[in-house]
């Protein structure tokens, strides 16, 4: 299936990345603009299912680009901003806007925002499950994994971690890209947050922790998981 395009407007470029690592181990293809300029063209030729948009832009307020990137209803705006304003809730939502998130947002929680508002446009959810070394099965979507016929309960940082890796297996991920896709730019260089989420993932998938075949340290790199070969 063609990857869903999800258009995001924000100035910020450290937003940007987090939001195009997030969307991106989720399934969807991002598509980035800057201004409200670059917003209106881009909406116009790519088509997005789905508008997460910033109301601080430099050439417009995002308010005025509700109405035009929703296309009449056909495509969810999520306005996600750091004004936190009763005010500026009601205005963006009577405007048009599908939900609104304040920042600082947790991924998982507009993740989980994006596909409800994919649902009420009747869209369909991305699908993608990764069959991983032994038996080990991650849904994307669904957000479950599965370890023979039974499903694992993760943490929601265990699940970000694995679900990252998976959206990726194969490749090695380094410590600064998997730090700022699940904890942000301001933890880039905590890694003491990824060993602790890695030994946790080892002893609820692998069959050996001590010697993990799922997933694996790069030293000095990052992580990868391994997946079966097709």
């Amino acid at each position: 299936m063609t990857q869903q395009k999800i258009l995001i407007v924000d100035d910020e470029f450290a937003i940007r990345r987090l939001l195009c690592a997030t969307l991106t181990r989720a399934g969807f293809h991002p598509v980035e603009a800057d201004c409200a300029r670059a917003a209106l063209s881009l909406a116009a030729i790519e088509k997005p299912v789905v508008v997460l948009l910033d109301l601080g832009l430099p050439d417009r307020d995002g308010l005025e680009l509700i109405a035009p990137l929703s296309r009449g209803g056909e495509c969810p705006v999520l306005v996600i901003s750091a004004r936190d304003l009763t005010t500026e809730r009601v205005a963006a939502l009577d405007l048009g806007a599908d939900d609104y998130v304040t920042k600082p947002f947790d991924t998982e929680e507009l993740l989980a925002r994006l596909r409800a508002a994919l649902r009420r446009a009747g869209k369909v959810v991305p699908h993608q499950v990764v069959q991983a070394t032994g038996d080990v099965r991650i849904d994307l979507a669904a957000r479950q994994v599965w370890k023979g016929a039974h499903e694992v309960r993760l943490t929601p940082k265990e699940w970000a971690f694995l679900a990252t890796l998976a959206a990726d297996a194969g490749r090695v991920l380094t410590h600064r890209h998997l730090l700022r896709s699940i904890w942000g730019p301001a933890h880039e260089d905590d890694l003491v947050y990824l060993r602790v989420v890695a030994r946790a993932l080892r002893q609820k998938l692998e069959a050996d922790p001590a010697r993990p075949r799922l997933i694996r340290n790069e030293p000095a790199i990052g992580y990868r998981l391994v997946v079966q070969p097709a």
